[in-house]
Order: C-alpha cells, then structure tokens, then sequence
C-alpha cells in the first residue's frame, strides 16, 4: 500500500469514527441548548466545538459522550460552531456553556485586541487542549514558494468567528500581506478543501493538530502542497504576540510531505466563565487525566494534552481548575 493510499484509508475511517462518535455522545446535537435547559431530569449543558472538518468537533463529541456518562445531572451536546471567536463570545454571553478555543483568541478576548474593544474579564481557563499547528495550503497549480508569494491570489482565511481567521490575518500581516491585498474567502477547513481540489481558491491557512482531516483531503486528492513558515517570521510572531511557539509538521504527516515543515503553534483550551460549575470542570479534568486512552481512540491528537499545561495558561484559570491542580500536588502561581 503506498503512502497516499494509507493516508487516504484513514481518512475514511476517521469518518466512520466521527460517525459513531456522534451516534455514542449525544442523543442530538443541540443548536440552542444554553444554561439552564432542561429535559425534566437533567441539565443540559452545551460545549462549543467548530466545524467538522477539524479536531475540534469530534473530539468534542467524545469529551460531552463522556461528560454524560460521569455526571448524573447534566446531559451535555457537542455543538457545530464556527469556532473560536463565536465560542468565547457565546459563552461569555451566556448562550454556551464552554467551549474550545485557541490562544490567540482567548488572550485577545481577555485582554482585549482587535476583536474585543472590551475585556471579557469573567472569561476563564478550565482546561488545556494540544497545540494547533499553522497548515498553509496552495493548490497544486500554484507557483508560490513561499507565504509572501500570496498577494493577489483567492485565500482562505478561515470561516468568520474562528480563531483560524484571526491567527490568519496575523501571520499574513508577518509578510506584509493586509487582507487588500489578497482576495479574501472565508471557508471553513472542508470548504477550503474542496476549493483547493477544484481550483476556486489559490492557498489555504488552517489552525489545526495534525493530521486534520481536512487537509489531509486537500492533499489526497487535491494535491495540496504545504508552504513553510521560516524561522525569522517565527520568531516575528512570537514578539508581536505572547501565544505563538515554534512549530512543525512533520515528514509523512500528510501525502506529499517528505521532511519536516517548519511552522507556528498556538495552543488550544477550553473556556468557561468564573460562573461555571466548579463540579463541572474537576469532572472534565478528572476525564483528561484518567481517560486519555478513550480520547486517542477518537483522534490521536488526544495524546498531546498535557495537564500540567494549565501552569502557562494566558488568562487565570477557573478557581475549580486551580484548586483540582492544588489538590493533585501540582505546584502553581494561580
């Protein structure tokens, strides 16, 4: 079997376990199920993910699957969202209950940044994720070499209200690359993958743990090549904002990707405000912790949260995250 055929079978059975992960975690997957529903004997609590070409929404769907189980009072529902930004901003609004988001938008949301005039300052951490990887895709016509080969060309950006979008305009403002200079799509991973495939867009930027489903169809069967993101412009990110981390894709990762690729890595966690349940998020720790091996079984991205990641996070931490690191034994200045 070569490599692509390999790659190729994954990716379907990686849709056969989405399925089945949707069929285990939830009876259905709620649209509207804010604080405070009911279905007369439990609780339903909701837990923002993105689409579902990512890592987000299946592993999301595992985590709810088995949050229901653990927790007598609460039914929870993995939601299709569009990512980040409208995950921070739901939840704070109270529409959502937690949600994934990456760094770059919970730092912003926090501090405050381009995005929000206005700190979320009851924004909080309650759990760590994996780190997203920067996947910048060009279709197989394309010439570019390199990130600033892009001006002028169709880009996908990410879907409105993901962090993907946000991280996008910032490596692209790296190369001296404003969204007039480039004829800007908003997709979301599939999406992006099948305009690559059919040629209605140019390049790609996708925030994601790899291997992602998505870009693994890009260059399957679209032939998608990856570019680099160089050292120099690594490090540029890192001093402009506090979340970026040197990063790699590494060889074999996807078809077509004989050597490492050097890139940038954003971390990812889940959110929630200072108000939720504090049982809430020492039973999703408890769940991170000790039931690792069920997580991998969904997506082997499962196998890079790191607890103890919890000790950098960018915004404080729920104090129900703090005091279940305190009672581990772990060491912390939260």
């Amino acid at each position: 079997m070569t490599m692509a055929s390999s790659m190729a079978q994954g990716f379907r059975l990686t849709r056969v376990t989405l399925v089945a992960v949707l069929l285990v975690g939830s009876a259905a997957i709620s649209t509207s199920c804010g604080s405070g529903q009911t279905d007369g004997s439990r609780r339903f609590l909701s837990l923002g993910t993105a689409g579902t070409g990512g890592i987000y929404y299946p592993l999301g769907g595992a985590i709810a699957s088995r949050l229901s189980v653990a927790d007598p009072r609460h039914q929870y529902t993995a939601e299709v969202t569009g990512g980040s930004v409208e995950n921070v901003n739901r939840v704070v609004n109270g529409e959502m209950d937690f949600g994934f988001s990456m760094a770059t938008t919970v730092y912003e949301a926090y501090s405050g940044g381009s995005d929000y005039p206005e700190p979320l300052k009851t924004l909080r951490i309650i759990a760590p994720l994996y780190p997203n990887v920067t996947h910048v895709l060009v279709s197989r016509s394309s010439k570019a070499g390199s990130i600033a080969d892009l001006a002028g060309q169709r880009v996908s950006v990410g879907p409105p209200g993901s962090g993907t979008e946000q991280l996008a305009r910032q490596v692209l403002e790296a190369y001296d690359i404003s969204y007039e200079d480039i004829e800007t799509r908003y997709l979301s991973f599939s999406e992006s993958a099948n305009a690559l495939r059919d040629g209605a867009i140019d390049a790609a930027l996708i925030s994601v743990g790899y291997p992602a489903a998505a870009v693994l169809e890009a260059t399957t069967t679209g032939d998608a090549r990856i570019l680099q993101i160089d050292s120099a412009t690594q490090q540029l990110l890192a001093r402009r904002y506090p979340y970026y981390a040197p990063g790699k894709i590494p060889a074999h990762a996807y078809p077509g990707v004989a050597t490492d690729i050097p890139t940038v890595a954003v971390m990812n966690w889940i959110v929630g405000t200072d108000a939720l349940d504090g049982t809430v998020v020492r039973l999703l720790l408890d769940i991170l912790r000790d039931q690792r091996d069920q997580l991998i079984q969904v997506n082997a991205i499962a196998n890079q949260i790191r607890i103890e990641a919890l000790l950098t996070a960018p915004i404080p931490l729920h104090p129900a995250a703090t005091a279940w690191l305190q009672e581990q034994g772990t060491r912390t200045e939260f």
